[in-house]
């Protein structure tokens, strides 16, 4: 055999006996996800005024003083969240500030994420900025100044918000406006109401649940103390009148239903 043909011989049975290549294995993905039972839950907020859907500048209202109003503007601050499971577990939202606005239907629902396999019997959330955030000055995301709901580095976050008109308002232009902030000492307008779930909300890798809830704006006017728009329409100060505000709405949110999917 010449020595050409033994070279392309050699070659010949080099590529014949070529195994397959083979593509790397991937990466196995880590422990905590492969044990990962978390799944997640939806919050969505629907402001009424008594049993009556919010509807923005057009719709008259009667608060529990017989006044007449419309609103304008309506938002609020949901933060801090917390759910409990029925044997006392608890799971608390990270980065948890959300922005309530009335006029834009994509903030009434969110989801909470990460939350661990489990069933749920209520939530905890505060009403408003904590105290740490509305001494960090203008951040961003729902704490962007942009929303409107943020005064200075020292007054801080406006909680909640509402804006509107009343014939029976003594204020120029028959506004009522009630801004309601205040983060610390006497005059603190920040509320943590909890609402107990009557349906456990269960949630697992493949569960999740959706809780629906009410948010009543005729509390803002109710118990413990019954505001007159003659008497009362502007507060955009933090005062002892945002805080009895504040009193009033502590108890504006009920849950109507819990959706297990």
């Amino acid at each position: 055999m010449s020595r050409f043909n033994f070279v392309a011989f050699l070659f010949t049975l080099l590529i014949s006996c070529k195994k397959e290549d083979i593509k790397p294995s991937e990466p196995l993905p880590p422990l905590s996800l492969v044990n990962d039972t978390s799944g997640y839950i939806v919050l969505s907020f629907k402001n009424v005024v008594g049993n009556q859907d919010m509807v923005l500048s057009t719709q008259n209202y009667v608060n529990q003083n017989l006044d007449t109003f419309k609103v304008d503007i309506y938002k609020y601050y949901v933060t801090n969240i917390e759910f409990k499971t029925a044997d006392g577990n608890v799971y608390k939202e990270m980065e948890s500030y959300h922005l309530i606005n009335q006029a834009e239907t994509a903030s009434h629902t969110f989801t909470v994420n990460g939350v661990p396999k489990g069933n749920y019997t209520s939530v905890t959330f505060l009403i408003g900025v904590d105290r740490d955030r509305n001494t960090s000055g203008a951040q961003t995301g729902a704490l962007d100044p942009a929303n409107g709901m943020f005064w200075t580095w020292s007054s801080g976050y406006i909680m909640s918000k509402l804006e509107g008109t009343s014939p029976q308002s003594s204020d120029l232009g028959k506004k009522i406006i009630y801004h309601i902030a205040g983060f610390s000492g006497v005059n603190n307008v920040l509320r943590s109401p909890t609402l107990t779930f009557t349906t456990s909300a269960i949630v697992s890798k493949t569960q999740h649940s959706k809780i629906n809830i009410n948010c009543d704006v005729l509390e803002w006017f109710k118990a413990p103390n019954l505001i007159s728009f003659s008497t009362l329409n502007n507060v955009a100060t933090v005062s002892p009148t945002a805080k009895q505000i504040a009193d009033n709405y502590v108890d504006m949110f009920k849950v109507t239903s819990i959706e297990n999917h």
